[in-house]
């Protein structure tokens, strides 16, 4: 197993542990909706189905359309948190240590 998998199911294991992790997933997907990320990927679905007809699109054809699309533009409108407070209940000493371990 790499050092960048333990560490990652670590953290997963510890925002597991202290509840943050569905709280986290709930405000991404509300910061998803408020910024036009999921209006701007289903026009784009749209689109990609339009191009090719119904008839000849898959679901694999749009996850393969979609997903770089999505990735870039959630990036691009860094949807996590610019500027804001964290409200981790974990002092940053327990987040230091949560990333190491």
């Amino acid at each position: 197993m790499s050092k960048d998998y333990q560490m990652k199911a670590a953290i997963n294991q510890k925002l597991i542990e202290m509840g943050e992790r569905e709280r986290l997933k709930e405000l991404l997907r509300a910061k998803l909706v408020e910024s036009g990320w999921k209006d701007q990927l289903k026009a784009h679905c749209k689109d990609v189905i339009r191009e090719k007809g119904l008839e000849h699109v898959t679901v694999e054809d749009l996850v393969t359309e979609v997903t770089p699309k999505g990735r870039g533009t959630a990036r691009r409108q860094q949807v996590v948190g610019t500027g804001q407070k964290s409200s981790c209940p974990c002092s940053k000493t327990e987040k230091i240590n949560l990333v190491v371990q």
